[in-house]
């Protein structure tokens, strides 16, 4: 058997050399040419599968390493039986980990006071409910909007979008799509933007053609967004560099990012593919991975701002603001190679990893401060090694 595998999926070797002759390309480097004696595909977000890729290929199996499915036209793997899997929730964790240490970033630099602030959510699947966690930790009010949950659940947390627009912060967590009702390609346009309350903070970090970005630079201009963080763009990767000269962080589509994450989602298509060929899955990716780098955290539990120790614990693990400098260098490039510098970031990304490998120690014990580094995903211990109780 034959994979053509897209080289940023880490261990892809590894993972799939027992199913057979593993060959690993760049995304944009995937072609219908080097398909043509494929078997299998593996891709990440930046590769278009569909009729122009598949058309006279032998490929009978695609996988995506990611959450996000809008760059696969399963419509064409169906009528072809073509078999398709993806990695759900593989990197919530690294998305919800963005978030926090975001808005550790913007709670210094605007004076936020977080618990007493809202959250409006919209989309809350897998990725929006780890962020409503961790931001909950925090002291945010939480304030749902997913209308495929309301109407499936009928469940009365699911709210209107008029009452996600009207909290203090936005975001979105929602997937691409073109059709049908709850359509959201262009969701956050001008009267999205105009329905918000003065001075409110939005941040993007699911898919970049969900955000009309002229209605959002209009936004930006009015007052109507006092900032904005935003890790995906309309035009990736030859993106809108006077956006983010407006944004307040900007980064190369890069919070599902973390190493812990594109692990979950390798490990996820691998025994996808075992079950498409009726194999046993055998591969355990735990041998393979590092130590984290940052393995234990202390913390003053008897710090009046406990939130000033939580932000201590998260830029130990992840600073944001790192990747929003390296961003920043494709403002010095010129317009012909930005395309090439983002799609650099990505591929050279350093390795992150996340909160939920790190034990914090609380000294002395603060019951406060330990519940919300447990929500967060962090290890919460005691100096003396017990856990507190949540």
């Amino acid at each position: 058997m034959n994979i053509i595998a897209d080289e940023n999926i880490p261990y892809v070797r590894e993972a799939f050399e027992s199913l057979g002759n593993v060959k690993t390309l760049s995304g944009r480097a995937i072609t219908s040419e080097c398909l043509r004696d494929a078997d299998m595909l593996l891709v990440r977000s930046i590769t278009r599968v569909n009729r122009a890729l598949l058309e006279g290929t032998g490929v009978r199996f695609v996988a995506s390493a990611t959450i996000g499915e809008d760059h696969v036209d399963k419509a064409y793997l169906q009528e072809h039986g073509i078999g398709f899997a993806s990695a759900p929730g593989c990197n919530a964790n690294s998305v919800g980990d963005y978030i926090v240490s975001a808005l550790m970033v913007l709670s210094e630099r605007f004076a936020l006071d977080l618990p007493k602030m809202s959250l409006g959510i919209i989309g809350v699947g897998n990725v929006g409910s780890n962020v409503r966690r961790k931001a909950e930790g925090l002291g945010l009010t939480c304030v749902l909007n997913d209308p495929p949950l309301a109407r499936k659940t009928g469940d009365a947390v699911y709210r209107p979008l008029e009452e996600a627009l009207a909290c203090d912060i936005i975001t979105l967590h929602v997937p691409l799509t073109r059709d049908g009702e709850d359509a959201t390609y262009r969701l956050a346009n001008r009267p999205f933007f105009e329905k918000l309350k003065l001075g409110a903070i939005f941040i993007n970090s699911s898919r970049g053609p969900v955000v009309e970005e002229q209605a959002l630079k209009a936004a930006l201009d009015s007052g109507r967004i006092q900032a904005c963080v935003l890790d995906v763009w309309d035009r990736e990767p030859d993106i809108d560099v006077t956006l983010l000269e407006r944004a307040s962080i900007g980064t190369p589509h890069i919070a599902g990012y973390s190493f812990d994450g594109k692990v979950n989602g390798t490990r996820q298509i691998y025994e996808a593919a075992c079950r498409f060929l009726g194999k046993e899955p055998t591969w355990d990716p735990s041998p393979l991975l590092p130590p984290p780098e940052c393995p234990e955290v202390r913390l003053n539990g008897a710090a009046s701002d406990w939130l000033s120790e939580i932000q201590k614990a998260v830029f130990a693990v992840y600073d944001v603001r790192k990747d929003d400098a390296a961003m920043r260098g494709i403002l010095a490039e010129p317009p012909e190679r930005r395309g090439a510098y983002f799609d650099k970031l990505r591929k050279q990304y350093p390795r992150r990893r996340e909160f939920i490998l790190t034990r914090a120690i609380v000294e002395p014990s603060n019951p406060e401060l330990e519940r919300a580094l447990t929500r967060l995903g962090f290890i919460c211990t005691r100096q003396d090694g017990l856990r507190p109780h949540k």
